[in-house]
């Protein structure tokens, strides 16, 4: 039977290993299960090692699923109602920001605030897509065969640099680039037929409280128009990491604001994905 999805994790004897849950598996925290192993690496492909092994859990050892990133591309206004939350018009193309190759985390990682960062601390969850191979000049109709898979995110985004235009200048990126910026996981849900990203469900929580819920067919612009767009003159490398927008509930727009806090638990669950669980920690000025 083929692989359906992967995680990354250190074993018992410090070894790090892919291992395939169950979707069952996916329904709590990881660590301290037994996973089936898996051979060889997500790109030149995985088959099952015939053995489990146990994801640690006193030293929480379920790691990011990528060991690391080119670059992580994010996509804004890309839900509809979101942008209608927002109030803010779809323009022709989509937003595109990007956060560097450090800004990438594990899905259990606690996230350290740097004090100029936590006046107006928010969370997006967001479906985001890996890509499997080098990307360039890719057709809409070709595009689900350059990804490898999809997986859970959260584009954490410091607001207080980014809004308004007269402190950012429109540009999104800085607000959104801090290290750990970009937690993903906990699993990678493996690209192929069967496998639709527009027929998913997911929720954002924190503190256990439900924030965000969306299918992703409330998408503006598809995966695969994303990769279209994201591609054109452009090479997409291997790993890149595409975070495809937020929908509706983020703390920027609750009254009064939903902002982070010191010692906040951000959740992000996608259907068939699991759950990212990430607490976020003030560093004193």
């Amino acid at each position: 039977m083929s692989v359906e999805r992967f995680i990354r994790f250190e074993d018992e004897k410090g070894t790090i290993l892919y291992g395939e849950p169950t979707a069952s598996d996916l329904n709590g925290d990881l660590e301290g299960k037994s996973v089936p192993v898996l051979r060889g690496d997500p790109f030149a492909g995985l088959s099952k090692a015939g053995h489990t092994a146990v994801v640690t859990k006193l030293t929480l050892k379920l790691l990011c699923p990528l060991d690391s990133t080119p670059i992580v591309i994010g996509i804004g206004l890309n839900y509809a109602h979101h942008a209608k939350e927002s109030n803010l018009s779809v323009p022709s193309y989509p937003v595109v920001f990007t956060k560097p190759p450090d800004a990438l985390a594990g899905p259990y990682d606690t996230i350290s605030i740097h004090p100029s960062a936590q006046s107006q601390l928010d969370y997006e969850g967001e479906l985001t897509v890996i890509i499997g191979r080098d990307a360039k000049n890719v057709s809409e109709a070709e595009a689900l065969n350059y990804v490898l898979g999809y997986t859970a995110g959260n584009d954490v985004s410091a607001r207080n640099f980014q809004l308004p235009a007269s402190v950012s200048g429109n540009q999104f990126s800085y607000a959104k680039s801090f290290d750990k910026f970009a937690p993903v996981g906990p699993s990678v849900l493996l690209q192929k037929e069967g496998v639709d990203p527009h027929k998913l469900n997911y929720v954002t929580k924190v503190n256990g409280e439900k924030r965000q819920g969306t299918g992703t067919d409330d998408m503006i612009w598809s995966v695969s128009k994303i990769i279209e767009h994201l591609s054109r003159g452009t090479t997409l490398r291997r790993g890149t990491v595409i975070m495809t927008g937020t929908p509706s509930g983020v703390g920027l727009f609750m009254e009064p604001k939903g902002f982070l806090g010191d010692g906040d638990v951000v959740e992000v669950v996608v259907e068939g994905v699991g759950g990212l669980k990430n607490r976020v920690v003030f560093e004193k000025a």
